[in-house]
C-alpha cells in the first residue's frame, strides 16, 4: 500500500510493538495518530516519528473507559476527515491474578482488550467506510479461550490468564462478525496474533522471559495493514505473517450474535458514576 497521504490510527503505540509499527508507518509517509495513556510517552513517541521526516499527532485517552473511548473518536474526527488504517493494539497482559473492573464495571481485560475495540471502532466505520479502500486490524493472540456467556465477567474463578485469552477470542469473533457486515464497502478487517511473548512491557510484567521480537510482531502487524496481497481479503485470522485458524468458538455464528448483542448492550449501558450523577 501507497502511505503517502494516508492516515493511520494505532492505540497502544507509546510502547512495545505498537510504537515500532507506528514509527515505520510514520517513515513509510502516513501520518500517524499516536494513542497512549501516557502523554510523556505520547509526546517521546511523536517526536521519534517526526525527527525521521514523519507526521504524527499524539490523542491521549484511557481505554478502560468507553466515554474516553468515545472521546478519542471524536478527536479523531476532528483531527482528519480520513482514516485509511485503524489498528487495535492497545491491550493488557495476563498479570495479576487479582480481577480488577473497568470506569464502566466490567471486567478490566474484557473492557480493555475487547470492548473498547469494538466501541472504537463501530464509531471510526463511517470515517473509515468514507475513506475506502481502508483497513482495520485487530491485534489479537494464539492465547484464547472459549467466552463463558454464563459468566462473560468472570465473576467466579477469576484467572488472569483466562480473563485475557477471552478477551482476545472475542476480538477474533468480532473481526468475523465485523467482515461480514462490511461486505462491499471495501473497507476490511483483519486479526492476527503477531508473534509469542514478544520483547514488551507486558510479556515482562507477566513474569516471562521474552522469546520473540518486536520487529517480528510489527511486521506481522504492517503485513495485515499494508501489504498488497491482502487487499480485499477480510474476515481473517492470522499467526504471525501466515493464515491459520483461530478457536472453534470464532466459527459458531450464535455465538458470535451473542457477543455481539451482549457488546452492544454493554456500550449502551449508563457507567456507574454516570448512574451516581444523575441520582
Amino acid at each position: 500500500m501507497e502511505l503517502k497521504d494516508k492516515t493511520v490510527l494505532i492505540t497502544g503505540s507509546t510502547d512495545g510493538v505498537g510504537r515500532l509499527v507506528a514509527q515505520r508507518l510514520g517513515a513509510g509517509g502516513a501520518r500517524v495518530l499516536v494513542h497512549g495513556r501516557d502523554a510523556t510517552r505520547g509526546k517521546a513517541t511523536v517526536a521519534e516519528i517526526e525527527a525521521a521526516g514523519g507526521k504524527a499527532e499524539l490523542l491521549v485517552a484511557d481505554l478502560s473507559s468507553l466515554a474516553e473511548v468515545r472521546r478519542l473518536a471524536e478527536a479523531v474526527r476532528v483531527r482528519t476527515d480520513r482514516l485509511d488504517i485503524l489498528i487495535n493494539n492497545a491491550g493488557i497482559g495476563t498479570a495479576g491474578t487479582k480481577r480488577q473492573v473497568s470506569a464502566d464495571g466490567y471486567e478490566l481485560r474484557f473492557a480493555v482488550n475487547y470492548l473498547a475495540g469494538f466501541l472504537l471502532t463501530s464509531e471510526l466505520l463511517p470515517l473509515l467506510k468514507a475513506s475506502a479502500p481502508a483497513r482495520i486490524v485487530n491485534v489479537a493472540s494464539a492465547g484464547q479461550q472459549p467466552i463463558d456467556f454464563d459468566d462473560v465477567m468472570l465473576t467466579r474463578n477469576y484467572d488472569g490468564v483466562r480473563a485475557y485469552c477471552q478477551s482476545k477470542l472475542a476480538q477474533i469473533m468480532f473481526t468475523i462478525d465485523l467482515a461480514q457486515e462490511l461486505r462491499a464497502t471495501n473497507v476490511t478487517v483483519n486479526s492476527l496474533h503477531p508473534a509469542s511473548y514478544m520483547n514488551t512491557t507486558m510479556v515482562r510484567q507477566a513474569g516471562i522471559t521474552p522469546w520473540s521480537s518486536v520487529e517480528t510482531g510489527a511486521e506481522a502487524i504492517l503485513n495485515l495493514a499494508t501489504s498488497p496481497a491482502l487487499e480485499g481479503r477480510s474476515g481473517l485470522y492470522f499467526d504471525g505473517q501466515r493464515e491459520s485458524r483461530a478457536d472453534h468458538q470464532v466459527y459458531d455464528a450464535k455465538a458470535r450474535q451473542q457477543l455481539r448483542t451482549l457488546s452492544l448492550e454493554l456500550v449502551e449501558r449508563p457507567s456507574p458514576k454516570s448512574k451516581e450523577r444523575h441520582s
